[in-house]
């Protein structure tokens, strides 16, 4: 048994910790999407590291641990969500977000949020207002007030690194 499991499953703060640190923002993205409630999200944040400490003894140590949290953590979202539906009044009631379609999607869409929060903050900016906001690299030199030529580098450099940083999904898709 590893070490990080072997303290995992002894209840070290550390070690729960340090699962928490590495997965615990993963794990809220999939609890609140599949919520849309903040609170609940958290819940079910608390639920899934609970849950995973309590059944420790099933998790296979030569395995990513990220894909058996994020299962629990859709689980518990559904949990929460049947909860929290049979206090509600008919009126009161709210639909529930779907569901990433599934544990693989949520994964790769983990992923990219990764690899974009990894480059350069000069970069991101450029990529934030080509794909989110849909700018043309025109737009964008003038919103940032930075020559035309600096975006296409910099449109440039950010798609490769992410190309590089997001190499193994490709990879995982053919495999």
């Amino acid at each position: 048994m590893n070490r990080k499991r072997r303290s995992f499953a002894s209840g070290d703060p550390g070690a729960i910790a340090e699962w928490y640190e590495q997965y615990g923002r993963a794990v809220f993205v999939i609890a609140h999407k599949a919520l849309g409630d903040r609170g609940l999200a958290e819940e079910a944040v608390q639920q899934t590291f609970l849950q995973a400490w309590r059944a420790m003894d099933r998790f296979d140590e030569d395995r990513d641990p990220g894909p058996w949290l994020y299962a629990i953590a859709r689980r518990a979202a559904i949990d929460l969500y049947r909860r929290e539906r049979r206090h509600r009044s008919v009126d009161e009631e709210v639909e529930i977000a779907s569901l990433p379609p599934s544990l693989d999607d949520a994964w790769s869409t983990w992923q990219v949020r990764l690899a974009i929060d990894e480059i350069p903050e000069d970069e991101r900016a450029v990529m934030h207002a080509t794909h989110y906001l849909g700018l043309s690299q025109r737009e964008i030199a003038d919103r940032l007030d930075i020559p035309l030529g600096t975006v296409k580098s910099r449109v440039h450099r950010a798609h490769r690194r992410l190309a590089r940083r997001l190499a193994h999904l490709r990879q995982e898709a053919t495999a």
